[in-house]
């Protein structure tokens, strides 16, 4: 596994942990912290042996949102001489010698949203166990996960516009898509805090559980999936779910589904799982997420950032 400083990745039984880990800064988001979240999102896809992600935090928070420790100067990224995904000054500088800014620079491109892009294209599900204090990009992070549990300590906010910036981590897709768009603008509006009971009625987290409960509940619905269904089945089955949530007439997801029935319907897994079925035991998929794709995957075609 990769040599991580801000953050843990445990794989056991299936199941991998990735833990944010700066306990004694609340786990404030950093770049250093995106870079190693995407490799750490690589590394699971890479690996068969993982069927579930599980996101949580150390200590007392999940995520406290972006460090601020830079002062007046935090999103000022031009003023600071790096861009919003550096873990060190001197990047190029999106600023053209007429004074105008190229918006298309991979410099002005956010490092939450870097995060939530890759967790989108995650091949494994993903289930955020949120143990804390959860706002800014703590909050905005989890949007791409699955499935959100959350502790009765939990506490969100999508704190933007107290801050005087604006929801980023591709949040103005996904929040609206989850908890509808009057909810939606409401958090972000106002930018206030609020508890784990609140989320749960927004339909931003799927169960409210006890601190002691929440990361028994987050392996126990991982070694659901783990333990009885196939790993392509669920990769391909993430994809469609997501991606589908932009198309613009139910015939895009007749045309996938058809075609994923189809190509899966012929594979060892479907026999698999009708003959484990009938036969009374558990199955053993012989199907790979990293060799046995459907022929047709992926569908869509790449978006570049410009």
């Amino acid at each position: 596994m990769g040599d991580f400083q801000e953050i843990r990745l445990d794989i056991a039984d299936g199941i991998a942990t990735l833990t944010l880990h700066r306990p004694e800064k609340l786990n404030a988001f950093t770049g250093r912290m995106m870079h190693e979240m995407i490799a750490a999102f690589d590394e699971t896809d890479a690996n068969d042996d993982v069927r579930a992600v599980i996101v949580t935090g150390a200590g007392r928070a999940f995520c406290a949102g972006a460090d601020l420790s830079a002062g007046a100067k935090t999103f000022d990224y031009a003023a600071r001489g790096e861009d919003q995904t550096s873990t060190r000054a001197g990047h190029a500088s999106p600023d053209r010698s007429d004074g105008t800014t190229d918006y298309a620079h991979e410099a002005v491109r956010d490092g939450g949203g870097r995060v939530t892009l890759r967790i989108f294209e995650s091949l494994k599900p993903v289930i955020a166990a949120v143990n804390g204090a959860a706002v800014g990009v703590g909050a905005t992070m989890q949007l791409p996960m699955d499935i959100r549990l959350a502790s009765t300590e939990a506490r969100f906010g999508f704190v933007f516009a107290r801050r005087g910036i604006v929801p980023e981590a591709a949040s103005s897709w996904f929040l609206p898509r989850l908890v509808g768009i009057s909810q939606a603008m409401e958090w972000c509006a106002t930018g206030r805090v609020f508890g784990a009971e609140e989320a749960l009625a927004g339909r931003l987290v799927a169960r409210v559980l006890a601190p002691d409960e929440l990361l028994p509940a987050a392996r126990a619905l991982a070694r659901e999936i783990a333990d009885n269904t196939a790993p392509v089945s669920v990769a391909l089955t993430r994809q469609m779910l997501w991606r589908m949530l932009g198309a613009d007439h139910p015939m895009e997801a007749h045309k996938v589904d058809s075609r994923a029935i189809w190509a899966r319907g012929k594979t060892a897994d479907a026999r698999e799982g009708v003959m484990s079925f009938l036969e009374k035991r558990a199955p053993l998929y012989p199907d790979r997420v990293s060799t046995d794709m459907p022929d047709f995957y992926p569908w869509w075609q790449p978006r570049p950032y410009a």
